[in-house]
């Protein structure tokens, strides 16, 4: 990777959909080289997919939860990890450093929704032993973007 396929990422990362032509144009090469370059960044795995960002308030999906789980069996973790993944309003499965748990970020259309997924989905998971729930208010940041840095060295 060099500092044209950043220039390349930095342009895909705003808007994941601009017509090869454009990119080509903005960084001053062939639209056939910015093809090749951005089919050799997804088959090492640079690029790992496009997204579409949907409105959630549209889809039921207003609500945010963090959810912290706590396992009876600390050697568990990735298992358990792996059944909440399966859930579908479940965003997000981190593993914490310093608590030996889990942490879950999930969309949902209201408390009722959350107060179902909480004891039918993940209470019912026999190895978690405790849940601490924190409701996101309003949100200020929200981005699957990564930072990359102006130049490679």
């Amino acid at each position: 990777m060099d500092n044209t396929d950043l220039q390349i990422l930095k342009i895909l990362q705003k808007k994941a959909r601009v017509p090869n032509v454009e990119v080509a144009r903005s960084i001053g090469m062939a639209p056939s080289a910015v093809l090749e370059r951005i089919k050799k960044l997804e088959a090492q795995g640079v690029i790992e997919g496009y997204e579409v960002r949907l409105n959630p308030n549209i889809f039921n999906g207003s609500m945010i939860a963090f959810i912290q789980i706590k396992v009876a069996f600390p050697a568990q973790l990735m298992e358990t990890g792996e059944r909440l993944s399966k859930i579908e309003q479940i965003q997000e499965v981190h593993f914490l450093a310093g608590e030996d748990c889990l942490m879950v970020k999930l969309r949902v259309s209201d408390n009722a929704e959350l107060e179902t997924i909480l004891r039918t989905r993940i209470a019912s998971i026999d190895i978690v032993k405790e849940t601490k729930t924190l409701i996101a208010l309003s949100t200020l940041k929200e981005t699957a973007k990564i930072m990359l840095p102006e130049t490679l060295k």
